[in-house]
């Protein structure tokens, strides 16, 4: 097993790049991948994000790329690396724009969400590495921007999630407009039956098969706690705790619903607390924006839904809150898995409703372990929240007014008041009192 980037054979512009990026000791999956594939094998690797991976791919494709001496072609990628989000995207490209710092090789990357101009520009020219989503890459090869008929290397990551976002079909469409002859590299974390088939119609014959577990799962290294509340005081809990615990510096907080996540962001910053939301319904710019914003720690809270938290890959996360508890337990260990990175610990909090308690026991039945209580007193000092005085009371609940009140008041005169009528002329329709109308009917009554 090799220990060190140094005795990989790469180009020195590669390692120059390397030893930029501070790297020195390779991971497991780097050590057993990258050899394998720089001498031309395809490639089915199952390992979960935060291994390591992205390198154990990039850089032997760099590598083959300066190595062929070939030059692009307009229209033309010559690797093609396919990912399930945006964010996933953006830090894959940012990743191979690192590594080929130092070389003439031009990374592109398409997603949707954003206008295509600026992408269309770039494929026209033709470019070596396209890290694309499926939808935005099927939309451009449409209009006939980009071909993939000279494409050299194809990666498929996060291939269990592709399946999961039902890109199952686009990733199939794109298959046939592959070459025959190419290197192909396939990445899930989990390996069910409809991925194992997906692989067979990728890979080659023969693949090599790495498979990279954890030496300890996060699970233990993260010190757990759940806290029993009720749905109206979730909020009011959440405040209170990041108020009391400074040390809760850099947070991710997990929503199962958009609109609950921007509710959440609401209530923290009344509060004072720094936070931002991201979610399908926000822009690729101010996703963008809050994602960057939390990795530099410009915000303290970031919120955010399943989907679109699975392109977050931030370090020195301090604690994850599952503000609602997810219907499938193993949503739950990755989510908490974020706070544990490069074996570091973390602390993860869950918030449990009683109509929660079924996913809380099946979370304990897929991790073994009994998760203990929180401080209860902090719930029993919460305040009951009430009903917000601006909103109305559900029609069925409404108070409806006195019939008499429905009726026209009429007016009292006095006997002695002889009633006068009104010498007025009546108008109707167009000819009511109004723009040319009313001057008309001013010279009526003088006239009168």
């Amino acid at each position: 097993m090799i220990n060190s980037f140094e005795d990989f054979p790469l180009d020195p512009s590669l390692q120059r790049a390397v030893r930029a990026v501070g790297y020195e000791t390779p991971t497991p999956i780097q050590s057993q991948a990258i050899m394998p594939l720089l001498e031309g094998n395809d490639l089915l690797g199952i390992a979960q994000t935060g291994t390591g991976k992205t390198a154990a791919f990039a850089l032997p494709i760099l590598q083959l790329l300066l190595k062929s001496g070939k030059i692009r072609a307009p229209k033309c990628a010559r690797a093609l690396v396919l990912l399930p989000t945006r964010e996933l995207a953006i830090q894959v490209s940012e990743c191979f724009e690192q590594y080929a710092q130092y070389t003439s090789i031009s990374t592109t990357c398409v997603f949707g969400g954003v206008s295509d101009v600026s992408q269309k520009k770039a494929l026209i020219r033709g470019i070596d590495v396209l890290v694309a989503t499926p939808g935005r890459l099927l939309d451009l090869i449409g209009q006939k921007v980009i071909s993939l008929r000279a494409l050299e290397f194809f990666v498929l990551d996060e291939a269990d999630r592709m399946l999961d976002m039902g890109f199952i079909h686009d990733i199939r469409k794109i298959i046939t407009m592959l070459p025959a002859v190419r290197q192909n590299l396939f990445f899930s974390a989990t390996m069910p039956s409809d991925i194992t088939k997906l692989a067979s119609s990728i890979l080659r014959k023969n693949p090599i098969r790495i498979e990279v577990v954890p030496e300890s799962t996060p699970i233990e290294r993260i010190e757990q706690s759940v806290y029993k509340v009720d749905k109206k005081r979730k909020g009011a809990l959440l405040k209170a705790l990041l108020l009391a615990h400074p040390e809760m510096s850099k947070v991710l907080i997990f929503s199962r619903t958009k609109h609950g996540a921007n509710r959440i962001t609401e209530t923290l910053e009344k509060a004072g607390i720094t936070s931002a939301a991201i979610h399908g319904n926000k822009s690729q710019t101010r996703r963008q924006e809050a994602l960057g914003n939390f990795k530099c720690e410009q915000i303290r809270v970031l919120v955010a839904t399943d989907i679109a938290a699975r392109g977050i890959d931030v370090d020195g996360v301090t604690h994850v809150f599952n503000f609602d508890l997810p219907e499938v337990p193993e949503t739950y260990v990755h989510r908490i898995g974020r706070t544990a990175r490069a074996g570091k610990g973390g602390v993860a909090i869950a918030f449990c409703a009683p109509d929660e308690e079924s996913e809380l026991r099946a979370i304990e039945k897929l991790t073994r372990q009994k998760i203990q209580e929180g401080d209860s007193s902090i719930v029993k000092e919460l305040p009951v929240q009430k009903e917000s005085s601006g909103h109305q009371a559900p029609v069925a609940n409404r108070r409806r007014p006195p019939r008499d009140s429905f009726k026209k008041k009429e007016t009292h005169v006095s006997s002695s008041e002889p009633v006068q009528k009104s010498n007025a002329v009546k108008t109707k329709g167009k000819n009511r009192p109004g723009s040319r109308a009313r001057k008309r009917f001013r010279a009526a009554q003088v006239e009168q």
